[in-house]
Formats: C-alpha cells, sequence, structure tokens
C-alpha cells in the first residue's frame, strides 16, 4: 500500500485541499490481490487504490466513457508490416499506466482508508491525474 501511494507521490497525482460542501466527493477503496507464478506459488501480494467511479454524475465529472481496445485487425496489420520490412518489435508494461493521464475535471476523491491525514481528517484530493476507476481513467 505504501509503494502504491509512492507512485501518487513521484506521479504529482493529487493535491490535499479543503473540503466544501459543494464539492462532490468520490469515495476510494483498496484492491488487494494475489500474484503467483507459473507453479501457482504466491509471489507478491499487490494493493491498489482506485476510485469508486460508479458514483460519478455524468455531464458534472464526466462528459464521455472511455475503453481503449486495440482492433484484431490493426494488430495483424502490424504484425504483417513488421514482418515484411523487418522492424523489431518490443511489448511493454506500464506499471502506473493510469496515473500518467491528466484529468480535465475538476473530481475530488476521499483520503485513502487507512491513510488518512492526521493533521488535517476533513481534506479531501483534487485529482491531477487519473486513477483507476474513474470513468474518464482509459482516456
Amino acid at each position: 500500500m505504501h509503494e502504491e501511494l509512492n507512485q501518487f507521490v513521484r506521479n504529482d497525482v493529487w493535491l490535499l485541499v479543503p473540503r466544501t460542501d459543494q464539492m462532490n466527493v468520490i469515495g476510494t477503496k483498496w484492491v488487494f490481490r494475489n500474484k503467483s507464478d507459473d507453479t501457482g506459488v504466491i509471489t507478491r501480494n499487490k494493493a491498489r487504490l482506485v476510485a469508486k467511479g460508479y458514483n460519478q454524475e455524468e455531464g458534472i465529472e464526466y462528459y464521455e466513457t472511455f475503453a481503449p481496445m486495440a482492433r484484431l485487425e490493426a494488430v495483424r496489420l502490424l504484425l504483417a508490416f513488421a514482418c515484411m520490412t523487418g522492424f523489431k518489435l518490443f511489448q511493454m508494461d506500464v506499471k502506473s499506466v493510469f496515473l500518467n493521464g491528466i484529468v480535465n475535471e475538476e473530481i475530488f476523491v476521499s483520503q485513502p482508508p487507512g491513510f488518512e491525514d492526521h493533521l488535517y481528517p476533513n481534506h479531501v484530493y483534487k485529482l491531477k491525474k487519473a486513477l483507476y476507476g474513474l470513468k474518464q481513467g482509459p482516456r
């Protein structure tokens, strides 16, 4: 969980601001997953902080939803072109890809459960970048 929150600090994801009555604050929750190797032995316990995006109001906190998908035809065309021209293709996995997407709307999320700031318990985070679970996150 600390590793996930450190990623937020490194990517400058949010800013702690005082809460007002006019703010629509989206909750957050922790999602835990065990990662295992080929033999089924658990190699890593992973924690991810996600926004409760199902509480977002259309037209206020988001205007359209996104689901980025590569069409199979496009992948086949890319592979065929790479084979014909001798291009090298590489696959890359970005550990915190959602934390790089800039958010254009004003979105406020609650402090992560278990990691509330004891000096500012009534403050919320204003998002600068996307979190998992937001409707506009995949953009």
